[in-house]
């Protein structure tokens, strides 16, 4: 059986962090979790009753996590380079494995002016991206009105905008050779094994932000065209592959006139590649 792509895997124990309480969830509420499956059921139920507006909040929540809601839609935010990023139903939900984008794109070019997060769902990447610089001209895009939304509370706190459009065509024509950071999470799990993700995933997160097409790098292949255009000289582009795609994947950027190299991360088994603009 082919393995789901690792961007579509959901944080597996829950990635977010709980603060020491000095008081247990009740009893009920963590033996709901615990039935369900949840394997961290205590920290869950501790996350769960800080989030909730009101303590009559506390039941659909528990409610909606039982059903296989992910956790982070459930409460409402997903930790991500160390920051709470805002998610919300219907929105891609930021893995933490992606952080390593992060760093290789901030070592790749430190002093960036101009950064551009396509796909980008919830703006984790573009936000964190924007943080971990200082300062930055970021401009984010999504085609999914919702992620559009959801994005545009979060990149507010960077100073940066979003545009709704497909890939390249949502972007103002200001930045058109100016781009020194380009991160595209673009979706690359192959058509066929979607049905073999993870319900969390399958389930409750849009197929626009899963889906690759037949080989999973179908949008891929769009950014590798479109990218030279967009890149300031020496401006960079990263994005996520898996193991088994990675060859294909740096044949298309270097197709495309980028320098290409795969940086790998086995303790988060994530592939990023890195292209260059000469």
């Amino acid at each position: 059986m082919p393995s789901p792509s690792p961007r579509a895997v959901l944080f597996s124990p829950s990635p977010l962090p709980v603060a020491p309480s000095a008081s247990a969830a009740p009893d009920s509420l963590v033996a709901a979790l615990r039935a369900a499956g949840c394997v961290f059921a205590e920290a869950e139920a501790e996350l769960i009753l800080a989030a909730a507006p009101t303590p009559d909040h506390v039941t659909g929540m528990v409610e909606r996590r039982v059903r296989g809601l992910p956790l982070e839609l459930v409460v409402g935010w997903a930790e991500f380079s160390g920051r709470r990023i805002t998610v919300a139903p219907g929105v891609f939900v930021p893995r933490r494995r992606t952080e390593f984008l992060v760093t290789q794109a901030l070592a790749q070019a430190p002093d960036a002016a101009v950064v551009v997060d396509l796909c980008c769902g919830s703006g984790a990447v573009g936000v964190a991206l924007t943080a971990g610089l200082g300062t930055a001209e970021l401009h984010a895009a999504d085609i999914d009105p919702a992620a559009v939304r959801c994005a545009r509370r979060n990149v507010a706190d960077v100073g940066g905008l979003v545009h709704a459009g497909d890939l390249f065509e949502a972007l103002p024509g200001t930045v058109r050779g100016r781009v020194d950071i380009l991160a595209a999470n673009v979706p690359y799990v192959p058509s066929d094994e979607i049905g073999l993700l993870p319900a969390e995933a399958r389930d409750h997160e849009p197929r626009v932000a899963l889906d690759g097409g037949a080989d999973g790098l179908d949008v891929l292949r769009r950014v590798a065209a479109g990218a030279p255009d967009w890149l300031a000289p020496g401006g960079c582009l990263l994005m996520e592959t898996t193991r088994r795609q990675a060859p294909a994947a740096a044949e298309a950027f270097t197709g495309a006139g980028l320098r290409t190299r795969l940086a790998v991360s086995e303790e988060e088994y994530a592939h990023v590649v890195i292209c260059v603009r000469p």
